[in-house]
C-alpha cells in the first residue's frame, strides 16, 4: 500500500518585485495575506478638504486642468487680492520713507569778539578778501559784535591817543553790504559804529560812503535799519567833502522827502531833518533844482507836529527858518 506524501503548497509568487507594490500585495486587501493585520484603534484619518471651485480659464488644456487640480489638492492656495497687495506696498513705502525723529538744532556758535581793533581789522580784511559768501557773513557779524556790543570804537577810542583807523579795504566791503538784504542789518550797525570815530569818517567818505548810503536808503523801509543808515549819513556830513557830495547827489532831495514820509521811528525823523538842514543850510542855490521846497517844508512840519523828539523839533525849526531867509518858501501859506 502506497503512502501518499502530501507536499506543502508553495505560496504564490508576488506579481511585482518592487518594494512598493510588494507592500500592496501584503496589505489588508491583498488576497494572498492569510492573516490580516490588526486594525488601529485610533480614529480614521479625516478626509481631505473639499477642493475649491476651479477658476475659469479660457483656452486651457485638459492636462493643465488635471495638474492644477492635483496641485490645489496637495497645496491649498488662497488668492491674494489686489487691495491687499496695495495696502502692503503702501505700508512698506511708509516704513521705508518714514523720517527719523527730528532732533533740536544745535545752538549757533558764540560770536567772535576781538577787543584789539588792529587785530580785528586784520582778521576782517582777510575774511572779506576771499570773496566767499560765508566768510563775508562771518566777518560782518564779527565786526558787529566787536564794535557795537563791546563798544570798542567809543570806549576804546578808535581815534583816541593811538588811533586805529579802519583799513579802506574793510570799509569798502562794509559799504558793499548795505544793499545786501541778508547782511544789511549788521552792516548798518558796523558803519554807524565806525563813523562814531572821526578818523573813520574821512575813510568812509573817500570810499564813496555818502552815495552808497543814499542809494541803499531807496530800498530800505522806515525801520531801524534805515534809522541807522540816516544816523551814519548825518555823521558823514560833518566832513566837508561828505556834505558837498550829499548836496551834489541828484536823488537826495526827492529821496529824503520820501524817507521822511515813511520813517516810523523818532530818531529816524530827527536824523532825516538834520540831513535836510545840511542840504539847504550850505547849498546856496545848488539844491533848488533837486528838491521841491514846498514838499520839504510840508513833511518837516508834519514830522514836528507828530511824534518827534525835542532835538528834532529844534532842527526842524532851524531848517524852516533857513528856507524862509533864503526866500525859497513862504511859510505863512504853509502854516495857514
Amino acid at each position: 500500500m502506497k503512502t501518499h506524501q502530501h507536499k506543502l503548497k508553495q505560496p504564490p509568487r508576488p506579481l511585482f518585485s518592487c518594494g512598493f507594490f510588494r507592500y500592496c500585495t501584503q496589505s489588508v486587501l491583498s488576497p494572498t495575506n492569510a492573516t490580516p493585520p490588526a486594525l488601529p484603534l485610533s480614529d480614521p484619518p479625516l478626509p481631505p478638504p473639499p477642493l475649491p471651485p476651479p477658476q475659469p480659464h479660457s483656452e486651457s488644456s485638459s492636462s493643465s486642468n488635471t495638474s492644477q487640480s492635483f496641485t490645489q489638492w496637495r497645496f491649498s492656495h488662497t488668492p491674494i487680492t489686489t487691495d491687499l497687495m496695495t495696502n502692503l506696498s503702501v505700508d512698506d513705502t511708509e516704513l521705508r520713507h518714514q523720517s527719523p525723529p527730528r532732533t533740536a538744532a544745535p545752538p549757533p556758535p558764540p560770536p567772535v569778539i576781538i577787543s584789539d581793533l588792529q587785530e580785528l581789522f586784520h582778521v576782517a580784511e582777510l575774511q572779506l578778501s576771499t570773496d566767499e559768501e560765508s566768510d563775508k557773513i562771518k566777518a560782518i557779524y564779527m565786526l558787529q559784535h566787536s564794535l557795537v556790543n563791546a563798544r570798542a570804537a567809543v570806549d576804546g577810542g578808535a581815534c583816541g591817543d593811538a588811533p586805529v583807523t579802519c583799513p579802506p579795504a574793510v570799509m569798502r566791503r562794509v559799504l558793499s553790504c548795505l544793499k545786501d538784504k541778508e547782511v544789511a542789518k549788521p552792516a548798518t550797525k558796523v558803519l554807524l559804529a565806525l563813523c562814531l570815530g572821526e578818523c573813520n569818517r574821512r575813510v568812509a567818505v573817500e570810499e564813496g560812503a555818502v552815495g552808497k548810503v543814499v542809494e541803499a536808503l531807496v530800498d530800505l523801509d522806515g525801520g531801524a535799519v534805515a534809522e541807522r543808515a540816516l544816523a551814519a549819513l548825518e555823521l558823514l556830513c560833518t566832513v566837508a567833502e561828505g556834505a558837498a557830495e550829499l548836496r551834489a547827489h541828484a536823488l537826495v532831495g526827492p529821496m529824503m522827502v520820501e524817507v521822511m514820509r515813511r520813517m516810523e521811528t523818532t530818531r529816524g525823523r530827527e536824523n532825516a531833518i538834520g540831513i535836510l538842514a545840511v542840504i539847504y543850510g550850505g547849498a546856496g542855490g545848488d539844491a533848488v533844482g533837486f528838491a521841491p521846497q514846498e514838499e520839504v517844508a510840508r513833511v518837516v512840519m508834519l514830522a514836528m507836529q507828530g511824534d518827534c523828539s525835542a532835538r528834532g523839533r529844534r532842527k526842524g525849526a532851524q531848517l524852516l527858518k533857513m528856507l524862509q531867509e533864503n526866500e525859497r518858501l513862504d511859510l505863512s501859506q504853509e502854516v495857514g
